[in-house]
């Protein structure tokens, strides 16, 4: 018993006869122009559609003054959204044109299936796009960076997609689908360990502010010393200094010594922590001439006049003349020069003083006595901090000489060969 065509196919076998040909709604011929017909409509609807979101609605949206639909116009969320028209028109129009055809049904059933679902995983793709990008353009992204979950986000549409279509193809449950995956667990964790681990390390990583998107952070093992330009799933993306790009797994974050500046950022400096090495041979006591010449100097000169008078009254009560070098006190070259470098720190416009400022004497090395200069400059930036670092250096080890001090310098002792 023939099936009676449907209002649709019995309009396309009007149209048809009108030509001269006299066919059935079970004729291959005429399941051709139906299928042709259709994808026609559904390439028609999507150019209508698409021209519609590229037009006016594109207009509308960029007039506006809120900023998230210019964010899904930019990930393309209205150019995906037409793809929905064809798919939908092919999955409602199929079953009134195609109803002798059980195959044919089904297979342009599935396939419209599978077409809004891709659709929808991109448009929900476009989505996250943009709920990451209005998020990392706000304060809080540089605290608590999301694109590690927006990326899990993405992974989990793209599973819910793949079993979904095969669930379709199959014609099976999705549940029966997920429960067969039991059996594939070990494979699925070898194929996908990076991404469990990157996932897990994340999680940690947000929790405990560990590193955000713009730190400045030092990996040794991997030759990353650079700025975080982006805290993914798997992978973190490390601009070096030298403009490099160094990719390294999210895991190793938390797995290996890892060294992060922004304590230093956020802090009111960053430290400067260098020494001079001063030839021993050159430390001696200061002369009366020494102490008259030194008390010219302005950041010393009330340390000098006090340090004369405490040395006299000292000499005074225990009946010391300056002849008797035993038991005498007198200064030194070296601790003067000392006094002269706090003072002239705590003068530097550019040191934050409310920070450790200080210079000490290290242990005595082959190499001579590290006077060890350490403070903190207000300037964090590194350019500016190198130029603040070096000017303090080129001073000091400039006024050596007006201090009677030498700055070691290794010499070979290989004779030198002269014609």
């Amino acid at each position: 018993m023939t099936e009676k065509p449907t209002q649709i196919s019995q309009l396309i076998l009007d149209s048809i006869s009108e030509w001269g040909l006299d066919l059935s709604s079970a004729s291959p011929l005429f399941t051709l122009f139906s299928l042709l017909i259709l994808l026609g409509l559904c390439w028609l609807a999507f150019k209508v559609t698409r021209r519609l979101f590229s037009g006016k609605l594109t207009r509308f949206i960029l007039a506006t003054k809120a900023t998230w639909d210019d964010e899904l116009q930019r990930h393309n969320f209205f150019k995906r959204g037409a793809h929905l028209v064809p798919g939908v028109l092919l999955y409602l129009l199929s079953p009134l044109l195609f109803a002798h055809t059980p195959m044919l049904l089904v297979l342009l059933q599935k396939l419209a299936f599978i077409y809004i679902l891709l659709t929808a995983v991109m448009l929900l793709s476009a989505i996250l796009n943009t709920i990451e990008d209005i998020y990392e353009a706000s304060r809080l992204s540089q605290r608590v960076p999301i694109t590690g979950f927006i990326q899990v986000g993405k992974l989990v549409l793209a599973l819910i997609a793949v079993i979904l279509i095969v669930s379709n193809l199959l014609e099976k449950s999705p549940v029966l689908i997920i429960s067969g995956l039991g059996a594939a667990a070990a494979i699925l964790l070898l194929v996908f360990r990076d991404t469990i681990l990157g996932f897990v390390a994340g999680v940690q990583i947000v929790a405990n502010r560990m590193v955000n998107n713009g730190d400045w952070i030092e990996l040794p093992k991997y030759g990353a010393d650079g700025t975080v330009l982006e805290l993914g799933l798997t992978t973190v993306k490390v601009r070096n200094w030298d403009n490099t790009i160094s990719t390294v797994p999210t895991y190793a974050l938390i797995g290996d010594s890892v060294k992060n500046w922004r304590g230093m950022q956020e802090s009111g400096g960053r430290r400067i922590k260098r020494a001079i090495n001063i030839d021993i041979q050159s430390i001696k006591f200061c002369d009366q001439d020494m102490l008259d010449n030194w008390e010219k100097i302005r950041f010393i000169k009330d340390y000098i006049s006090e340090k004369k008078r405490e040395l006299a009254k000292y000499h005074q009560d225990n009946s010391i003349t300056e002849q008797d070098l035993l038991n005498a006190r007198r200064l030194t070259n070296i601790g003067t020069f000392r006094a002269y470098m706090v003072r002239y720190l705590q003068h530097h416009p550019k040191l934050n003083q409310d920070m450790t400022l200080m210079v000490r004497q290290l242990a005595p090395t082959e190499l001579g006595l590290p006077m060890e200069v350490y403070c903190f400059s207000a300037d964090k930036n590194w350019v500016s901090y190198e130029g603040i670092q070096s000017d303090i250096f080129d001073h000091f080890l400039a006024m050596l000489p007006a201090f009677g001090l030498r700055a070691y310098q290794r010499v070979s002792d290989r004779p030198s060969n002269h014609n």
